[in-house]
């Protein structure tokens, strides 16, 4: 069977999906090569429907009479459960390899081993502990405003990927990263923009504005940050890129 140059729409929504969740899709039985890194404008798309989930698990709970802490909390697990920790993962992974290697090699080496040092603890206990207390906020402004500020954060935080994956090279040629392939500029500007548009919806024009400049800025950084520690990016990378991204509108959110 000849493989199709690309998959349609649908099956490429669904490719990613599937692939920052353990829900099971249904997909054509040949895919074509690089098929993520084509289906990565649907990044953001992927990511508003985890939030929705996200969001659906914490009003369970306060429905439920558990506190907003509590239930904060219950999101992020569920967050955790749905994406098999896929990014925080990636986070420990960087902060570890950036952290602790003497140089881009053992940086690389540090960031393949499975075992988690200092530095990763440290990071996921920030990130998690940031996150549970922005949406601990966010959660005494209502039901809608913890469904806007969780699908704003996770498709946000996906929708940046695109962009890392065409701006930086591959920091090695194999890996997750080098599996799912190299985005395109196009590709890239259209999650972005769908992200944005999802911001200034869900924020409005002046805090969906100020976290647009807020998530230049970390993109930015990370993207510089990558070039001078690994030349630059890997799969743990683009996952520590998420979830900065996504702490980064949840504290948004929080002060609104």
């Amino acid at each position: 069977m000849t493989p199709r140059s690309t998959l349609s729409l649908p099956d490429q929504i669904a490719l990613c999906i599937g692939f920052f969740t353990r829900i099971r899709v249904n997909l054509p039985e040949v895919i074509p090569d690089n098929a993520l890194a084509r289906a990565s404008w649907a990044f953001p798309i992927a990511g508003a429907a985890i939030g929705a989930l996200t969001a659906l698990a914490m009003v369970i709970a306060l429905k439920s009479g558990v506190g907003a802490g509590a239930a904060a909390i219950i999101a992020l697990a569920a967050s955790m459960l749905l994406t098999g920790a896929l990014h925080e993962d990636g986070l420990a992974d960087t902060a570890d390899g950036f952290g602790g290697g003497r140089d881009a090699a053992a940086k690389l080496a540090i960031m393949r081993d499975s075992r988690i040092g200092s530095y990763g603890v440290l990071a996921l206990l920030i990130s998690v502990a940031l996150r549970a207390d922005c949406l601990a906020q966010v959660a005494g402004h209502g039901q809608g405003a913890i469904c806007a500020a969780l699908v704003a954060a996770h498709a946000t935080g996906r929708a940046c990927l695109p962009a890392l994956m065409a701006w930086l090279p591959l920091a090695r040629p194999n890996g997750a990263a080098a599996a799912a392939g190299r985005s395109v500029m196009l590709d890239a500007a259209k999650a972005v923009v769908i992200a944005g548009i999802l911001l200034v919806l869900l924020y409005g024009p002046g805090n969906g504005g100020l976290a647009v400049l807020l998530v230049v800025a970390v993109v930015y950084g990370m993207a510089q940050l990558a070039s001078r520690q690994i030349g630059g990016y890997t799969g743990d990378v683009l996952g520590a890129l998420e979830q900065i991204v996504e702490a980064a509108i949840l504290l948004v959110a929080a002060h609104q």
